[in-house]
């Protein structure tokens, strides 16, 4: 049987920083897209706010728009254009989303046991 310690330990520490109030306010689907739209800007590939609404594997287009809606007001992810196009508006991680991404890197290293 494998160890399913380190994942445990990991999540221990993250519920903890959640009791202490240091993790975003946001549901489970909320960070899902939070995450899926710090990915595709790290791949230099950021989403546009159309592509987010097609996201069925997360949610309905109405439920998406609303986690968007609430991402923004928390101030994880804001919308920017591209060059002259002002019609296409891309989601893109804040400053405060990848302090949090970094957050959570750090509980990763403390539960693997590494040095931070």
């Amino acid at each position: 049987m494998k160890d399913p310690q380190v994942y445990l330990r990991f999540l221990n520490l993250l519920h903890t920083l959640e009791g202490a109030g240091q993790m975003p306010d946001i549901d489970a689907d909320s960070r899902k897209l939070l995450e899926l739209i710090a990915l595709k800007h790290n791949q230099q590939q950021p989403l546009t706010i159309s592509e987010a609404m097609a996201l069925g594997h997360i949610a309905s287009p109405a439920t998406i728009h609303r986690k968007l809606d609430l991402l923004r007001d928390v101030g994880m992810v804001e919308t920017v254009h591209e060059g002259q196009n002002r019609r296409t508006k891309y989601l893109v991680p804040t400053p405060k989303a990848f302090d949090h991404f970094a957050g959570l890197g750090k509980v990763m290293q403390q539960a693997l046991g590494l040095s931070t």
